[in-house]
């Protein structure tokens, strides 16, 4: 498939080509969890654990990653193995794209390039356990995340548990207010913060029901807005962290990160291992049922918009 007035190769397996063209629906998932994630062989796993619990919610699920110049859209089991499994597999976020596409490369897709892929070949929801946002010190740094610039560009709606704590979260809300994108929690009156229920920050919108959900996201591109919406969920209370002690390691993260000279692209995964280390291990479980939570709220509100696309037809 190559997507119109695009000279970008998009190839979707042929379990998501069939549910795209009958109107089933269809839950993009990126693959940066599993190449730059956990350890093989439990990043295979959790890769089978997010995607089932997508098809739980009712939908298909497409984790889509860049090889031989193409967009994959929905790996198979040996393709999840072998990004699982090799050293050195990039990570592309979609400034890297239209390089690594040109030059017949591969990569793992971030959140960024996952938002451009799904729109270009119509899936409309996608599902992550958290956003990129700003990062603490931006205004001395300008580290901004290229997932909220993505967001305003791209028409996918994004199925995640709020943003990492690691982050600025006041000035990642600040910014999705800015550019107008429409920001819903469910479950929740908080903005959670990736493995922690609560960011201290309340959500804009609390909605609980799946069908006023996806008739908000239908409205929001009927009436001609650009980019995405972002809808939140909480991690289940048996799975968070609480916040505090969160708090405590991220502050000693960011210290050691200062005197390592740890900057850029590095610090998320600098900082998240750091901060794992510190609640010996907590935090990366944390991690992984947030993933499986979000993936199957994902299949549920993408299972509702495309009944209400059916409806509306």
């Amino acid at each position: 498939m190559r997507s119109a007035g695009r000279a970008i190769p998009v190839v979707p397996t042929a379990e998501v080509r069939e549910a795209l063209y009958e109107g089933r629906p269809v839950v993009a998932l990126e693959s940066n969890v599993i190449t730059h994630g956990l350890a093989h062989p439990a990043n295979v796993e959790a890769a089978h654990k997010v995607e089932a619990a997508v098809r739980k919610g009712g939908a298909v699920p497409a984790t889509i990653c860049v090889d031989g110049g193409a967009i994959r859209v929905g790996m198979s089991d040996a393709e999840i193995e072998r990004f699982a499994s090799e050293p050195g597999i990039p990570k592309v976020s979609s400034r890297d794209l239209p390089i690594v596409l040109a030059r017949g490369g591969r990569g793992a897709t971030t959140v960024a390039s996952s938002l451009v892929a799904a729109e270009l070949v119509g899936i409309p929801f996608f599902a992550s356990a958290g956003l990129g946002g700003v990062h603490r010190g931006a205004p001395t740094t300008m580290d901004v995340s290229s997932d909220l610039i993505q967001l305003t560009r791209s028409k996918v709606a994004v199925v995640c548990a709020g943003a990492k704590m690691i982050l600025d979260l006041k000035l990642t809300m600040e910014y999705l207010e800015t550019h107008c994108v429409p920001v819903i929690s469910t479950g929740s009156d908080d903005f959670p913060a990736f493995y922690c229920a609560s960011s201290g920050v309340r959500s804009p919108h609390r909605v609980d029901d799946d069908d006023l959900l996806a008739r908000i996201v239908a409205t929001h591109w009927a009436a001609g807005q650009p980019g995405g919406v972002v809808i939140t969920t909480p991690p289940r209370p048996e799975d968070a962290v609480d916040p505090a002690e969160a708090e405590q390691a991220i502050a000693e993260a960011l210290a050691s990160a200062e005197r390592d000279g740890v900057r850029g692209q590095g610090l998320t995964k600098y900082l998240m291992r750091a901060v794992d280390r510190a609640t010996g291990g907590r935090t990366a479980k944390a991690n992984l049922a947030v993933l499986v939570s979000t993936a199957e709220t994902g299949g549920r509100l993408a299972a509702a918009y495309a009944r209400h696309r059916a409806a509306a037809a």
